[in-house]
């Protein structure tokens, strides 16, 4: 039987290496049991340009727990509102091999409702 950590890896790395190609900024996704963490990664030199999580102060006051759906559309309207300060409207998505579900999904439609691009 297939590690699923392995997996998620080889599917991460399948994608990673398409948007790489692309040289665009990358909104990359992490997300453990109890946090999620997101990066805007600068497309040329792989800088992290900006980041959010739940375990920021401004999020944490808002929802105590971080696992979940409602935390995950939270740190997506963050990153989606510090990208526009930083003049970015167009990001590429690495859902680093998790499934585009559930908090994962919520992050994503967060930041698409508040401006980014994808």
């Amino acid at each position: 039987m297939p590690n699923p950590t392995k997996s998620r890896l080889r599917r991460a790395r399948r994608t990673r290496a398409k948007i790489i190609e692309l040289k665009a900024v990358r909104l990359a996704v992490h997300r453990s049991n109890c946090h999620i963490y997101v990066q805007l990664i600068d497309g040329a030199g792989g800088k992290v340009l900006t980041s959010a999580s739940t375990l920021e102060p401004e999020v944490r006051k808002e929802l105590p727990n971080g696992g979940t759906i409602a935390a995950a559309a939270a740190v997506g309207k963050r990153v989606a509102e510090k990208a526009r300060g930083l003049g970015i409207e167009t990001v590429a998505f690495d859902r680093s091999g998790f499934k585009y579900h559930g908090r994962v999904k919520a992050l994503a439609e967060a930041a698409r409702e508040h401006g980014l691009k994808f």
